[in-house]
């Protein structure tokens, strides 16, 4: 399955639903590079919600710490949400859930990046 995403808005902070399977970082360059362009205007509070990812490698956790490096670096943060178990495990495994809040809904990930 390929990788697709669809943004929406909520409260000032920019959802991004993640679907398919990142395996190659090229699958994934337009979503970087949208998430590049928010962050720089200023739009660097995302939720990455995961419950479409079937499956990532580590391509797919560099195109996630990518994201979560430019939001930080621009004043931001980045919350993962409604994952699987696979990817869950991954992260566990990779240690990368030390970085990453992660909840279990969209709902919670809101509450937790508040509202400018």
């Amino acid at each position: 399955m390929a990788f697709s995403y669809t943004t929406t808005e909520q409260k000032g902070i920019t959802i991004i639903h993640l679907v398919g399977e990142i395996i190659d970082k090229m699958e994934a360059t337009a979503f970087i590079e949208q998430a590049n362009k928010l962050a720089a205007a200023g739009q660097n509070r995302f939720i990455l919600e995961l419950s479409g990812l079937r499956y990532m490698n580590s391509s797919g956790l560099n195109v996630l710490v990518s994201v979560l490096t430019k939001a930080r670096n621009t004043g931001g943060e980045v919350v993962v949400c409604n994952l699987s178990k696979k990817v869950k495990d991954l992260l566990v495994i990779t240690k990368l859930d030390t970085i990453f809040h992660i909840l279990p809904t969209v709902e919670e990930a809101i509450k937790k990046l508040g509202s400018k």
